[in-house]
């Protein structure tokens, strides 16, 4: 009797450990972009006056030439325009059949009597099957990301993270992703649809979120459930 109560505060305290265990998360981690981190810009050394009217230095931008973003810091406006849809339809069909009879009259006198006994064998197999899928996404929304990067073609490498905080949860937008120059419009935008190795990550913590987790008791009997 001692033994099957000390039994069972084992299966309790293990089951306790399990429910703690589980209770003990964390706010969601980047999956698809790393965190922001401060992006460090290089500070060019100041040059010695070398003219009274034009002084020629590190960092001069020509009146007349681009402003478009070029250097390590520059900001860019990313429109997220990203729509993704998918259908998938398949279908399976097979028919098998077949009959096999034996006639026993024509065999010999003593086996007369078994040609009553004659038979046919006839078997069937039909299958048929049919699957479907479809999926559908959207996001639409605006970002504004820096150059972190500027590759040896040209190619821009950018990055950004924009929160908000709305009542007691807080939503992360995470983007990068590499650009090209030529694809920034006059006001400094550019699509998502043209950039290349685009991740974004749209996700938050707080209650809302919480909300619409599985509980830890009902994830454990989902692990263990044998069907």
């Amino acid at each position: 009797m001692m033994r099957a109560g000390k039994l069972a505060i084992r299966a309790m305290a293990t089951v306790g450990l399990l429910g703690l265990a589980a209770c003990s998360s964390s706010p969601p981690e980047p999956k698809v972009v790393e965190p922001y981190q401060p992006i460090h810009i290089p500070e060019y050394a100041q040059a010695e006056a070398n003219g009274s009217i034009f002084q020629a230095q590190q960092g001069y931008v020509p009146l007349f030439e681009d402003q478009r973003p070029r250097r390590v810091g520059d900001v860019i406006t990313i429109v997220l325009e990203e729509q993704v849809s998918a259908t998938k339809n398949s279908s399976s069909q097979t028919s098998r059949s077949s009959n096999m009879g034996l006639d026993l009259e024509g065999l010999p006198e003593a086996l007369e009597q078994l040609a009553e006994y004659g038979f046919t064998v006839g078997s069937a197999n039909d299958f048929a099957g049919s699957g479907g899928s479809s999926a559908s996404n959207q996001f639409s929304g605006i970002i504004t990301v820096q150059v972190t990067q500027v590759l040896t073609n040209g190619n821009l490498r950018v990055r950004g993270e924009k929160q908000l905080a709305i009542n007691q949860g807080t939503e992360y937008i995470r983007f990068s992703g590499i650009v090209n120059p030529r694809s920034i419009s006059g006001q400094n935008s550019v699509t998502s649809t043209a950039v290349a190795e685009a991740r974004l990550e749209y996700l938050g913590d707080g209650y809302i979120t919480e909300a619409q987790q599985m509980g830890w008791l009902q994830r454990f009997f989902n692990y263990i459930a044998p069907f």
